[in-house]
C-alpha cells in the first residue's frame, strides 16, 4: 500500500466557490435535444414535450448554468429560425455537424424547460456567418421588457417577461478553423470588442465571455489569449478555455493524470490575462469561463461518427454518445478537483454536454433514462462543494508517465463554507495499490462527523449501459476514521473519493 500526506487547514483559501462552476451545455447537435431533454411521444413527456424522467436526472445532477445553443452549431445558427410558431419554423441543414436542425426547439422552449429544472440560461451569439447586429437584435429580443419591435415580437411569441439573460458568449472556439467564420485573433478580437460594446450600450450590466483557444494544443494558443485580450479587455468579463481528454493507445497512466494538463491550461491562461491586465494598467482581473470540459473520444467520433455527404443530412443522428467507464470518471473527477483548485480566476464552467452527446445522462428513445459513471462525481461535488476552495498539499508518492513526466499519484481538493461542513475530493491514479491517505485535522476546530464514498470497480472499463444501467455507482468507503485530529481514509486503485466532514457534537 503507498501512503500520501494532507495538510487540510481552513486558513488555506484559493477562493469563493462560484455555483456557476457547476454549469453544462446543451447543442443542437446529435440527440443532445431531440430525443434527449425533447421527446414529445415519450410515455414520461410532459405537456412541452419533454421527458420528465429527464428533468428529473437533471435536477439531481445539480446544474446551475446551461451554455445554449453551442458549440459549433452556433456559428450557422439563425436565432429567427428558432422563434415564433413551430410550423412556421423552417427546417435548415447545419455544417457544423452535417445534420438537419427542425427548429422544433428554440429559444422560448429551451428557456421554459430551464426554468422548470432551476438552471441559468447562458447564450450564444453568433459571430462566425453574423456579427453585431444580429447579436444586439438577439439581446433586445431576450432582455427588453417592452416597447420595440423585437420586445414586442416576443411578447406576441407567447413571453412577455423578458428572458432576461445575464451570461452571453461571444461565439464559439474562433480560433478553430473547423469552425463557421474561423477568423485570426486579431480579426476575432476587434470584432469582439466591437459586438461587446455594443451590447453593453444597450445593457452595461451583461456578462460577456470572450474566446479564448479551443485546446491548449493549438499550434496559436498563447498568443490567441494575447491578441484577442489586447482587444476586448476593458469590455469583457470572462476568456473561455475548452478542453477535452481521451485514453490514447491504451496509456492508462497519462490519461488518468489529465488533471496535470488541465492544471497547466488554466495557469498559462491566467499568466496572459495577467500579463494584458499589466500592460494596459488595469485593475480588472480577468476570470476564466472553462465553458467545455470533459472526457471525449474525439478519434472515435473522427473516424467512424463523421457524418458526410451532400445528399445526406439526417435529422437527430446518434452522434458523439461515447460509453463512459471508471476510468473515465475518475479522470473527470480529477478535471473537478482542477476547476475548484482554481476557483478565484475559473468562475464558470460548463460540463460538455447534458444528455446523450458525451453526457453524464443518457436516453432511449421510448424507453429508460440513466446515469453514466461521470455522473456521480459531478452530482456529488455540485450538492456539497460550497463556500471557499481550500488549497490542499499533498505529500504523496509519484509515478511516470509517457505524456505528463513524473505524476502524483494522488491529488485533492477540499471546500468548506459558513456552517464549517468540509468537502474534500481525492483521486487515486495508481492502476495497481491502494493509498492510505492521513490528515492533521486539528485546525478545523471542533467535532466532526464522517461520511465517505469512493467510485471504484475490480473492472476499470465496467459501464453503465441501456442492459445494465446500474452497473457502476459510488460505494460507501467504510475505511474513513477520525481519531481525535486525525484523520485516514484508504483509496483504491483508480478511484475518486467524496469524503464530507459535518461538524457535531
Amino acid at each position: 500500500m503507498l501512503h500520501a500526506r494532507l495538510a487540510l487547514d481552513p486558513a488555506a483559501t484559493v477562493g469563493a466557490v462560484n455555483p456557476r462552476l457547476f454549469g453544462s451545455f446543451v447543442e443542437h447537435l446529435g440527440r443532445s435535444v431531440y430525443d434527449g431533454i425533447y421527446e414529445p411521444a415519450h410515455p414520461s413527456a410532459d405537456e412541452n414535450g419533454f421527458r420528465r424522467d429527464v428533468i428529473e436526472l437533471v435536477r439531481e445532477l445539480g446544474v446551475t448554468t446551461i451554455r445554449y445553443p453551442g458549440g459549433n452549431f452556433v456559428s450557422g445558427f439563425r436565432w429567427e429560425d428558432s422563434v415564433g410558431p413551430k410550423e412556421s419554423r423552417p427546417r435548415r441543414v447545419d455544417l457544423a455537424w452535417h445534420s438537419t436542425e427542425t427548429n422544433e426547439v428554440g429559444i422560448h422552449e429551451f428557456s421554459q424547460w430551464l426554468e422548470n429544472i432551476g438552471s441559468e440560461l447562458m447564450l450564444a451569439v453568433n459571430l462566425g456567418t453574423r456579427g453585431t447586429l444580429e447579436a444586439l437584435d438577439l439581446l433586445e429580443y431576450a432582455n427588453l421588457p417592452s416597447g420595440s419591435a423585437l420586445a414586442d415580437q416576443r411578447a406576441a411569441n407567447g413571453r412577455s417577461a423578458p428572458f432576461d439573460v445575464r451570461m452571453w458568449c461571444l461565439g464559439n472556439e474562433m480560433d478553430g478553423p473547423w469552425q463557421l467564420g474561423h477568423r485570426s485573433a486579431d480579426d476575432y478580437g476587434k470584432l469582439a470588442a466591437q459586438t461587446a460594446r455594443a451590447m453593453r450600450s444597450f445593457d452595461p450590466s451583461v456578462e460577456l465571455v470572450v474566446c479564448g483557444s479551443s485546446s491548449a494544443s493549438m499550434p496559436t494558443f498563447g498568443e490567441w489569449e494575447r491578441t484577442v485580450l489586447s482587444h476586448t479587455y476593458d469590455v469583457v468579463d470572462y476568456i473561455s478555455c475548452h478542453a477535452y481528454y481521451e485514453l490514447k493507445n491504451g496509456d492508462v497512466g497519462s490519461f488518468l493524470a489529465s488533471g496535470v494538463n488541465m492544471d497547466h491550461f488554466i495557469e498559462s491562461v491566467v499568466a496572459t490575462a495577467d500579463h494584458v491586465k499589466a500592460v494596459r494598467g488595469s485593475d480588472k482581473t480577468m476570470a476564466i469561463s472553462f465553458d467545455e470540459w470533459n472526457v471525449w473520444y474525439n478519434e472515435r467520433f473522427e473516424t467512424l461518427d463523421k457524418i458526410t455527404g451532400v445528399d445526406n443530412w439526417p435529422v437527430a443522428p446518434r452522434l458523439l454518445e461515447d460509453v463512459y467507464t471508471v476510468a473515465d470518471a475518475v479522470v473527470f473527477g480529477s478535471l473537478l478537483i482542477s476547476l475548484l483548485k482554481h476557483a478565484d480566476r475559473v468562475t464558470s464552467a460548463s460540463l460538455a454536454q447534458l444528455v446523450n452527446v458525451i453526457a453524464p445522462i443518457m436516453t432511449e428513445p421510448g424507453g429508460p433514462a440513466w446515469r453514466q459513471t461521470t455522473f456521480f462525481p459531478f452530482a456529488a461535488a455540485a450538492s456539497n462543494a460550497r463556500g471557499t476552495a481550500l488549497r490542499i498539499t499533498v505529500d504523496t508518492d509519484h509515478y511516470e508517465t509517457d505524456v505528463y513526466g513524473a505524476v502524483p499519484v494522488v491529488d485533492a481538493v477540499a471546500t468548506i463554507d459558513e456552517a464549517s461542513n468540509v468537502a474534500l475530493y481525492l483521486v487515486n491514479r495508481s492502476q495497481d495499490e491502494s493509498v492510505e491517505v492521513t490528515a492533521e485535522i486539528g485546525r478545523l476546530n471542533g467535532t466532526y462527523s464522517l461520511i465517505a464514498q469512493s467510485l471504484h470497480d475490480d473492472d476499470i472499463f465496467a459501464a453503465n449501459t441501456l442492459a445494465n444501467p446500474e452497473r457502476v455507482a459510488p460505494r460507501d468507503n467504510s475505511t474513513a476514521r477520525i481519531d481525535g485530529e486525525h484523520f485516514s481514509v484508504t483509496l483504491p486503485p483508480v478511484s475518486w473519493t467524496e469524503v464530507l466532514f459535518s461538524p457535531g457534537e
